[in-house]
């Protein structure tokens, strides 16, 4: 390979470099220089906390979040996907309709076992039903 074909990339790397150590130095020289007492003290949009930051959440909210990653993935595949359609022709428009189809099953899945459903828990976490003999 010859060199010579890397020098976009290094002048970017270069130029990044340079403009990050420019920022950072500008602001070390001009930057304020003061530790006042309540410089230290956390705050967030200007109002000062209360209480702890050691609040347990519900699973639910991390199960969410990551369901919603899972499929926002898949419709990056399927944007990518549909960007080339006209090349893959019927042959990628069965493959595609084969994943579509997988997701809605998973999906399916995950509605009948109770993960989309905030008022219960879900079914393999439910209490197994007391009968009377």
């Amino acid at each position: 390979m010859e060199s010579a074909s890397h020098w976009p990339f290094l002048l970017y790397a270069f130029s990044a470099i340079g403009v990050a150590s420019i920022m950072l130095g500008l602001s070390f020289i001009l930057g304020q220089r003061h530790m006042d007492r309540q410089t230290g003290i956390p705050y967030e949009s200007g109002i000062q906390s209360t209480g702890t930051a050691r609040i347990r959440f519900s699973i639910k909210f991390y199960l969410v979040a990551i369901l919603f990653v899972i499929f926002d993935l898949e419709m990056v595949y399927v944007f990518s996907w549909a960007l080339v359609i006209r090349e893959l022709g019927w042959e990628g428009y069965y493959s595609v309709l084969i994943f579509l189809g997988i997701l809605v099953v998973a999906l399916i899945y995950e509605w009948r076992m109770g993960f989309l459903d905030w008022n219960k828990a879900p079914a393999h976490h439910a209490e197994p039903s007391k009968s009377t003999p």
